[in-house]
């Protein structure tokens, strides 16, 4: 009901000038038949019908849903705005107080008027929100879904609406899956990849998912199947032995690997063994145990290395380096020593020919399966350090370590530290590269460059501590 005070205004008004019950009406009985049409009951819910069997989005039903609750609004703000016309025609007004015929007549007006109106506004209370978003999932001409002919991803991208109606914690209204861009111009590998049966055992085509990744088909889809282990898996060794003592043969799967064992990998006999970036990762006694702790040889001719200890690099920040990454090809090497420093790193990494990950977690350290393609899984401004070494080099195009720097400058807090270790490149690209560096403008703690002496002369090492500055920028 209205206010008394509204009614005493009106209450004069000697006529009704516009089809008030016509307009009343109307929106009373589009909403209920709205409503009947979309099959809600009391208390309000969303019907069977707006999800299939398997949970997939209804998109009629969608669009319905939406329509009813913008045709409600409209009813709803049309009714104020007849009512608010009123008491306008009501102030200006001549008609005589005492015609008492008139004065019922718009008390009954108005108070139809705001019954009608409190019934739809409990209604329009009660339905779930049906938000705009802009997703291109939600445009049914160009669905991403019926690029492919597997069913399990046409599930997994279809948009998943809440159960509720409403939205979520997080305020969307469904979850939006999402695949790499590139997975559309890998049809056919990703329908390989997505061929199984649901809830039995996936198949051991990890290779197959990383060359998905590596080909810009990151991140992959989730799958409903459960993944392959060990035949013969073993408890790992103790955190005291596990850092510095190669992990048991029977806790890795060797079918997609030229050596079947540790011992094989970390064989010097064994030339290149498909990861010629880090020959020597495996030989954690006689390559990977000196590391970091002193700093390397010294050139002969320039009297420098290329070559800092963790020791030297922790002593610029004392006490505030705590967790970082190390982007790198390895296996868990530099993360072990920082450990012994009370540093937690994270080792970003992906398996070249050789059991990377499963080597970094056996050892008790954290292996993070990452391509160069992917932005880092960090917020900003976390991170105390990100070091890496046999990853960013020559190879690499200047455009993608823009992209790749800026990220690593997004996830780093102001006052952290870049440790670029033993960047190698041609001499006459280094100029370019290092220009790379100094557009993120950090202070210099270490800049070196020293020749690479097993490449004709042709290459340089160059490494680098910088920190990261405040930049106080509104």
């Amino acid at each position: 009901m209205v206010k008394a005070n509204v009614l005493s205004k009106i209450r004069g008004f000697s006529g009704v000038n516009r089809p008030i019950y016509v307009l009343a009406g109307l929106a009373f009985l589009i909403s209920v038949a709205t409503l009947a049409k979309f099959n809600y009951i009391t208390p309000l819910r969303f019907s069977g019908r707006f999800c299939n069997n398997h949970g997939s989005f209804d998109g009629d039903n969608y669009i319905l849903g939406s329509q009813m609750r913008k045709t409600i609004e409209s009813a709803i703000f049309k009714i104020h705005q007849e009512m608010d016309d009123l008491k306008v025609l009501e102030a200006n007004s001549s008609a005589p107080p005492s015609d008492s015929s008139a004065s019922g007549s718009m008390f009954r007006h108005v108070a139809f008027l705001a019954d009608v109106l409190s019934l739809i506004q409990s209604v329009h209370m009660e339905l779930p929100s049906f938000e705009e978003v802009d997703h291109p999932l939600k445009q049914r001409n160009g669905d991403p879904g019926e690029h492919f002919m597997r069913e399990e991803i046409k599930k997994y991208i279809k948009i998943k609406p809440n159960r509720l109606g409403k939205q979520n914690f997080m305020g969307a209204n469904g979850t939006f899956t999402s695949i790499g861009h590139a997975c559309f111009a890998m049809k056919k590998d990703v329908e390989e990849y997505m061929d199984y049966d649901v809830g039995e055992i996936c198949n051991d085509d990890w290779r197959l998912a990383q060359k998905l990744m590596v080909h810009g088909c990151d991140p992959l889809p989730r799958r409903r199947c459960f993944s392959r282990a060990p035949q013969l898996y073993y408890k790992p060794f103790p955190i005291n032995e596990s850092l510095w003592k190669l992990p048991d043969n029977r806790n890795v799967r060797w079918g997609q690997y030229k050596c079947k064992n540790f011992t094989c990998l970390a064989s010097n006999t064994t030339a290149r063994k498909g990861f010629f970036k880090c020959t020597d990762c495996f030989n954690l006694t006689h390559h990977e145990l000196p590391r970091w702790v002193n700093r390397g040889e010294l050139d002969p001719e320039t009297n420098q290395t290329a070559d800092f200890s963790i020791q030297e690099v922790l002593e610029i920040k004392p006490g505030e380096i705590r967790i970082g990454l190390d982007f790198s090809v390895g296996t868990g090497t530099f993360a072990a020593r920082m450990r012994e420093s009370n540093v937690t790193i994270v080792t970003a990494t992906i398996n070249l020919g050789a059991p990377f990950n499963e080597m970094i977690s056996l050892r008790g350290l954290v292996p993070l399966y990452l391509t160069v393609n992917q932005r880092l899984p960090f917020f900003d401004s976390t991170l105390d350090v990100i070091h890496t070494t046999r990853f960013l080099d020559g190879w690499i195009d200047l455009i993608l370590l823009d992209f790749v720097l800026f990220d690593w400058d997004r996830v780093l807090r102001p006052g952290g530290l870049l440790w670029i270790d033993s960047f190698f490149c041609l001499k006459e690209d280094l100029g370019d590269y290092m220009e790379a560096f100094k557009a993120l403008r950090y202070r210099r703690h270490k800049w070196v460059v020293v020749p690479k002496r097993d490449k004709d002369d042709k290459e340089v090492f160059f490494s680098a501590v910088l920190e990261k500055p405040p930049r106080p920028f509104r």
